[in-house]
């Protein structure tokens, strides 16, 4: 088969809040103990994926999608973006607490970055049992109250705090204050977008005794300040797509693969499987490929049927 399935180098990110558990859960290899994040598959300038597996090893992301673009992203999200790859996929641990934050919306980050904006989820690996994250106000607030409770330090305090744990899903739409919590690991769907606007960090100092750089004045016109409902409730009936967010910008589905499922997809669209439990492979043409656990697999749009044997938990991602 021509167009087969993708991996990609993983790109460590080292965080002042960054761990080890990508390492002792999701079998990455580095050596430092604060890499925070993982970066599976990324066009972020600067951080270009390159290709692990097969005849493209050693290629970079952004090449092969110029050479074959509607083979790769699919007709259609060719169509709408050009040879521009829309998302970017990670896997973060949390060690510590992270800072208070928000992502802009498409419009403002284009205005201002000329940037994608940054809507995304979270589905939780692994969670400690008294692991929180914040998300939104617990009641609907205006930048006036929003100020006053930063500058003494209150924020919290107007903030929704959640309790979470191993299977949850959490959609974050742009505009919305977040933070992920000490003692989470978890895998991440974005916006191709690196653009983060830090409200508050707890006053953590850098390893050279700095406060790191807060930008309360950018974040007042990206906020949104109403009450936000993020848990997701989603079935998960065994070898079948199970829908977790269907958004503008991407769709999520939790496949529980337990044996063999058959995939008939469009040409339309590529598909990223992330696998946050147990293994699996992909069959196509007789020819076998095993995944485990903290994997992330590119299916280019040309690849349009192919059958998923294993035992897994599976996060499928597409455009629609």
């Amino acid at each position: 088969m021509k167009f087969y399935p993708l991996q990609f180098e993983p790109i460590f990110k080292e965080r002042i809040w960054g761990g080890e558990q990508l390492k002792s859960v999701l079998h990455k290899s580095f050596t430092s103990s604060t890499i925070g994040e993982s970066w599976e598959i990324s066009t972020v300038k600067e951080d270009v994926s390159v290709i692990s597996n097969g005849i493209w090893k050693g290629k970079s992301f952004v090449d092969l999608i110029k050479e074959y673009p509607k083979e790769i992203l699919g007709t259609a999200v060719y169509a709408r973006f050009g040879t521009e790859f829309p998302l970017l996929f990670k896997y973060l641990d949390a060690r510590e607490d992270l800072s208070i934050q928000v992502h802009p919306n498409n419009s403002l980050a284009q205005k201002r970055h000329n940037s994608f904006g940054k809507t995304e989820m979270w589905y939780v690996i692994q969670a400690d049992k008294e692991a929180r994250i914040i998300v939104g106000f617990k009641e609907d607030s205006n930048s006036n109250t929003y100020l006053e409770n930063l500058k003494n330090k209150t924020l919290l305090s107007i903030l929704d705090e959640v309790n979470v744990k191993s299977g949850d899903a959490y959609f974050i739409e742009s505009g919305t204050v977040h933070s992920i919590g000490a003692g989470l690991l978890l895998a991440e769907i974005q916006q191709t977008s690196d653009i983060t606007y830090r409200l508050y960090d707890f006053d953590r100092v850098d390893d050279k005794g700095f406060l790191r750089e807060l930008h309360v004045d950018l974040a007042l016109e990206a906020i949104n300040y109403k009450k936000v409902q993020t848990k997701k409730e989603f079935t998960k009936n065994t070898n079948e797509s199970n829908v977790v967010v269907d958004c503008p910008y991407f769709t999520t589905n939790f496949i529980s693969l337990e044996g063999t499922m058959e995939v008939v997809k469009s040409a339309e669209t590529f598909t990223v499987y992330m696998c946050v439990e147990g293994f699996f492979e992909i069959e196509k043409d007789h020819i076998k490929l095993q995944y485990k656990k903290g994997d992330t697999i590119l299916i280019p749009a040309a690849m349009n049927e192919f059958i998923l044997n294993g035992k897994a938990s599976i996060l499928e991602i597409y455009i629609s």
